[in-house]
């Protein structure tokens, strides 16, 4: 077999195991043999990111040689160690890559990638697979042998040995793709038993819900969504919960997080505990693997502790800053519909994917949340598709439908990000590893796939800084849009708010007439980026050049900015977008009785009206 190891443990790191014997790499880094309580290695240790042939070769009598050869330098001699070990003359078959599984649980991980492993007793071949086989699924068939069944979803469509950069899709050239990642942190599923069910009545309103689960002095509270059955709308108003968006970034263990955040925490009564401290329950995809490898796969089938109602995201803000993200940013916007009376009901990102515009196609109104940062190609036709049959299409938020997210075929729960080519990311995939395992289709930033956010909604990603917010200043007085502001008399608007103490920070869109091919955006109102340097507002990777240049040939403080603006389409279909994430957090202030909140029931208005 072929491996590429990424991580010195201090624990055995087991690569294949066949019955009772046993390859792995040992703590000092070294390849060995085990079969029984004896074993034979090689010592000189393997260097870390570096394919490696091993050959085992044992006889019935006992005689065992491993071979340890490093592939990258052509001139380096082959490492061998010769002994004799007592093996089993009956074999059972039992064979597991990557780990020692024992009744269904799996230790001493291996930390890397392996290619074309191959079982060869006494001469004779019986098992052998091609890695590079069934990459969409999560099982590959033997060559010779049982086909393997892949527990937590490693890391596929992987470069192997053969790879020399003639080819950056693993469709096009399966021999270069032969390997798969392993990660002894993978983890996706629990797998817990069933404790309970609650079956959805069916005159339950749709709407956001929490079931609250106790057990001597602790609890927990996990949110819930019902949606109307498809074509039994009640409302005009279509509330999209970014369940896409809250699952990649489940259990994000920031890098800024500190325990004195857990004073924060108390004082407010939050919800107690944070990923940063658990780290057991698996991370998100904006952190990393053990062995350095970003995090491609995320899943909602374990706990996800900022799904939670009352988790902080920034522990270090103060008030009257929430510190809130996500899910509980989005509750902001909940509670100003119910405040302001408007019937509302929700569809979810996995239905929005799964039944695309028929899903939506009976509302007035649809409006995002916050932070709709993960799509689907299925799920922005859908939304197309709404706007130009005259749907009012409503973004409420900042750094929206930028990222393309797959969906695995056998699993619907399981989400895939790859990261290459710009785009603010916290980590970068490696090189000929761009594409998707779940469905083949090109990863990263959708503006990068051809479908920039402002083709949607007029604008798109641009800046972003720390946790601060500031107030739009209105640029429109054309009488025609005079609908919008009607009841506000301020010249600025939002210099308040929950989420960064202003309606527009943190994350911030723009006008781009470069990557938008629709006419007549009206600019309502904009904010200018600090120049503070705490805030420490930066232009989006994928739209800089040099540090002295970027795309538009425009000065920096005339791109770092948030752009509200409205939009009509043929169809009769209209777009409003806020450019701010930290806009629905105006929307609570002063009991819901402020400008931000007025511009917004104004829109409303007007779309559920048509």
């Amino acid at each position: 077999m072929i491996i590429f190891p990424t991580l010195l443990s201090s624990k055995k790191q087991t690569i294949l195991i066949f019955d009772n014997v046993e390859i792995y790499l040992n703590p000092d880094g070294a390849s060995a043999i085990k079969i029984g309580d004896k074993s034979i290695s090689i010592k000189e240790p393997l260097s870390l990111r570096s394919w490696y042939q091993i050959k085992v070769k044992i006889s019935l009598n006992g005689n065992v040689t491993i071979l340890q050869k490093n592939l990258k330098n052509k001139s380096e001699k082959s490492i061998v160690n010769k002994g004799k070990l007592s093996i089993n003359k009956h074999i059972s078959g039992k064979i597991s890559l990557a780990a020692i599984v024992t009744k269904g649980v799996g230790y001493k991980h291996f930390n890397g990638k392996i290619e074309s492993p191959k079982i060869i007793v006494d001469g004779r071949t019986i098992a052998e697979w091609d890695l590079s086989k069934n990459t969409s699924s999560t099982f590959v068939e033997s060559i010779i042998g049982p086909k393997l069944i892949l527990k937590n979803f490693p890391t596929r469509a992987v470069t192997s040995s053969k790879w020399d950069n003639s080819e950056m899709n693993w469709q096009h050239k399966p021999k270069h793709y032969a390997a798969i990642h392993f990660h002894e942190d993978d983890i996706y599923d629990f797998e817990w038993e069933t404790d309970f069910k609650f079956t959805i009545p069916k005159n339950m309103p749709s709407g956001i819900y929490v079931m609250k689960i106790s057990c001597g002095d602790h609890y927990d509270s996990m949110p819930f969504f019902v949606a109307p059955t498809i074509g039994k709308t009640k409302s005009k108003i279509c509330i999209l919960i970014s369940t896409f968006t809250y699952t990649i970034y489940g259990n994000h263990s920031r890098v800024d997080y500190k325990d004195s955040w857990l004073n924060r925490i108390k004082e407010w009564k939050a919800y107690p505990y944070n990923a940063a401290n658990h780290k057991e329950y698996g991370l998100s995809t904006y952190n990393y693997h053990s062995d350095g490898a970003g995090i491609c796969h995320a899943s909602h089938r374990r706990p996800l502790f900022n799904l939670r109602p009352g988790y902080i995201t920034f522990g270090g803000s103060h008030y009257p800053c929430s510190g809130l993200r996500h899910f509980q940013a989005d509750s902001h916007l909940i509670s100003w519909l119910h405040s302001k009376g408007f019937d509302y009901e929700i569809i979810t990102d996995e239905q929005l994917h799964k039944d695309g515009f028929k899903a939506i196609k009976k509302y007035k109104t649809v409006i995002t949340g916050s932070h709709p940062e993960y799509h689907t190609k299925e799920t922005l036709d859908a939304l197309r598709d709404f706007r130009d049959h005259g749907g009012s299409l409503n973004y409420l938020g900042g750094n929206g439908f930028y990222w393309r997210i797959a969906i695995h075929k056998e699993n619907k729960s399981i989400l895939e990000i790859r990261r290459p080519e710009g785009g603010i990311r916290a980590w970068a995939s490696e090189p000929g590893e761009a594409y998707n395992a779940f469905d083949g289709t090109y990863g990263g930033l959708w503006r990068r796939n051809g479908r920039p956010p402002q083709e949607l909604v007029g604008i798109g990603f641009t800046a972003q800084g720390n946790f601060y917010g500031h107030p739009y200043e209105r640029k429109c007085y054309d009488s025609k849009f005079d609908w919008i502001f009607k009841d506000i008399k301020d010249n600025f608007i939002g210099d308040f708010g929950f989420s960064g103490n202003g309606a527009a920070g943190f994350e911030l869109d723009h006008i781009d007439s470069h990557l938008a091919s629709i006419k007549d955006i009206t600019l309502l109102a904009q904010s200018k980026a600090s120049k503070d340097p705490k805030e420490n507002f930066i232009l989006v990777p994928e739209s800089r050049l040099t540090h002295l240049s970027n795309i538009k040939h425009l000065p920096e403080e005339d791109i770092l900015q948030a752009d509200m603006v409205y939009f009509e389409v043929p169809g009769g279909g209209s777009v409003f977008s806020t450019g701010s994430i930290t806009f629905c957090g105006s929307l609570p202030w002063n009991n819901f009785n402020n400008n931000v909140s007025k511009l917004l029931e104004n829109i409303v208005k007007k779309s559920i009206s048509k």
